[in-house]
């Protein structure tokens, strides 16, 4: 799989391209990244690429030519690639979203900056991608975190796949508590159940685990998790079980 950003500052991608298991991937050639400089494509000895906005607000706006004069470079050369632009106006991006982008060979993330990106920019991409309700100081955040989640997911970049599928959102729900050594510290011990060696009570623990987190912590996510009628059943007992402890403290 490969990925291309489009960007202002390139050297924002330098060290965390580096590390860890993104890193590894990419020393190992299981993704490809490109970071493209956008000023590459401006035109002029001062290599601008911003501008201010008609109509006289604050701030600078991107420039929509060195933009799209890169698009259709990448595009050129990879017609299958799918085009996304970084913005406050985009769907949010989820595990859902991951999953089905990393089924694409080749991802284009424009990475915004200052006020945004002229609108005609918007003629020439696939989909807008944000991260949520909050201000950055330019895509590049963002993209860093999107092409993480995704490269998790593309085959052998993780040592163990089991492990991509038990992680919070995977299946919908939050991932179980998990402990390592020592046994006991400062008198908070590791959960019998984990030292038992019996490895179907452990499924069944972790399971109920990562229900009643999600439950209580993130409940909307209940509402598209994959659930089984067993784990309605430990809901239902559970929110019963609350509620009765609720109504002991009231009184």
């Amino acid at each position: 799989m490969k990925f291309t950003f489009l960007t202002l500052f390139p050297e924002v991608f330098d060290s965390p391209l580096k590390a860890s298991i993104l890193g590894r991937a990419i020393k190992q050639g299981k993704i490809h990244v490109d970071v493209t400089n956008l000023r590459d494509f401006t035109k002029g000895r001062h290599k601008v690429a911003d501008d201010k906005p008609y109509g006289g607000t604050k701030g600078m706006l991107m420039k929509p030519e060195p933009i799209i004069e890169a698009i259709n470079s990448v595009k050129h050369a990879s017609p299958e690639v799918w085009t996304i632009l970084l913005s406050p106006y985009g769907l949010t991006f989820n595990q859902e979203i991951a999953k089905s982008l990393s089924k694409k060979a080749h991802l284009l993330l424009i990475c915004g900056h200052y006020e945004g990106v002229d609108e005609r920019v918007r003629y020439f991409i696939d989909e807008e991608l944000s991260l949520g309700d909050f201000v950055l100081s330019g895509g590049e955040v963002a993209a860093l975190a999107i092409i993480d989640a995704i490269s998790r997911l593309v085959p052998n970049v993780l040592g163990s796949y089991s492990s991509v599928e038990e992680e919070s959102f995977s299946n919908g729900l939050l991932e179980y508590p998990q402990y390592t050594r020592p046994k006991v510290y400062k008198g908070y011990k590791v959960p019998e159940i984990l030292l038992s060696g019996h490895h179907q009570k452990i499924k069944e623990w972790r399971r109920r685990q990562a229900l009643l987190r999600t439950l209580l912590l993130r409940p909307d996510l209940l509402e598209k998790a994959k659930l089984e009628k067993e784990d309605i059943n430990f809901l239902i007992e559970t929110c019963k079980s609350l509620e009765q402890n609720s109504t002991k403290r009231r009184d």
